[in-house]
């Protein structure tokens, strides 16, 4: 078994286009495996409990090698998720616009977005401060990936949408996608979902930390992340496609969540961006830690 998780690692960083499920196909050669056999969702790809934990190992493995494996991380999350998953769907169910969300689901992408409207919202509005941090972080909703390993139709709509609102969260707590910002927000997100890939990131996330940013992180951002997460309402029952027009702080206050301690430039993304850009290493469509998944 560890000989063909092996070897499936050593596919994964030849090739860097290949998906790990489909270089676990490969090597466990199971009769199992089929893609949507059961029409739970489009993409759906069923897999057994052994299955899952050989895709969990080896794309813990490959996110642990690189951090900006956002498939990977996907991967990571769908199939070691389900327990936090059901928490949440319940969660949901148990507010009445969060059933409304279960029950409608909405989609963020670049297609269901008015961004003219937003643009021509007044500053201090979530809408405008959303277009804001897409923009300032050259960031894209469409980058996205499906989800394709939770064998529930319902579960696998929570896990889509938390990852839809990743970007809104980095708004509401007022995060660029730097290092540290993505660290504070995956602290806050572990403390609120519970997804094992959300803790998981928040404890090796500070690992790629400099000495300044982590006094930062453990003296004020991670002890506000944390408090915040347990403490606010549950941030996916939350039918943001209806509060574009709110105040940001009106928001802030209703779901419970402080404005941050101290306020990160994206500067330093940005040029590090630009490097990456010009030296030809950067992916134009998952900029940096642009992507919720990323360890």
């Amino acid at each position: 078994m560890w000989s063909n998780l092996c070897k499936s690692l050593n596919r994964l960083n030849q090739r860097e286009g290949v998906l790990v499920s489909k270089v676990c196909f490969r090597q466990l050669h199971s009769s199992d495996v089929h893609v949507c056999p059961d029409g739970l969702y489009p993409g759906h790809i069923h897999t057994t409990a052994m299955q899952k934990a050989l895709l969990a190992v080896g794309s813990g493995v490959a996110a642990l090698q690189n951090p900006y494996r956002h498939d990977m991380v996907a991967v990571l999350g769908e199939t070691t998720g389900h327990l936090a998953l059901i928490n949440l769907r319940d969660r949901m169910r148990n507010d009445p616009e969060g059933n409304a969300v279960l029950t409608e689901r909405p989609r963020i992408r670049l297609s269901t977005l008015d961004l003219t409207k937003m643009a021509s919202m007044p500053d201090g509005t979530f809408g405008r401060e959303y277009l804001r941090f897409l923009e300032d972080n050259h960031v894209t909703p469409d980058s996205r990936a499906d989800v394709k390993f939770v064998d529930d139709e319902e579960l696998a709509y929570v896990m889509q949408r938390y990852r839809e609102v990743h970007d809104l969260l980095h708004t509401l707590l007022g995060m660029p996608t730097n290092m540290l910002g993505e660290v504070a927000v995956k602290w806050f997100e572990a403390a609120q979902t519970g997804l094992p890939m959300c803790t998981l990131g928040a404890l090796l996330g500070p690992l790629r930390l400099n000495t300044s940013r982590l006094q930062s992180l453990f003296t004020s951002l991670g002890p506000w992340a944390l408090r915040n997460g347990w403490r606010s309402r549950c941030v996916l029952s939350i039918f943001y496609e209806r509060r574009w027009e709110q105040s940001l702080e009106e928001l802030r206050q209703e779901l419970n969540i402080e404005a941050p301690p101290v306020t990160l430039s994206v500067k330093v993304k940005r040029e590090k961006w630009r490097r990456k850009s010009n030296s030809g290493t950067a992916d134009k469509n998952v900029l940096t830690m642009d992507n919720p998944e990323t360890l």
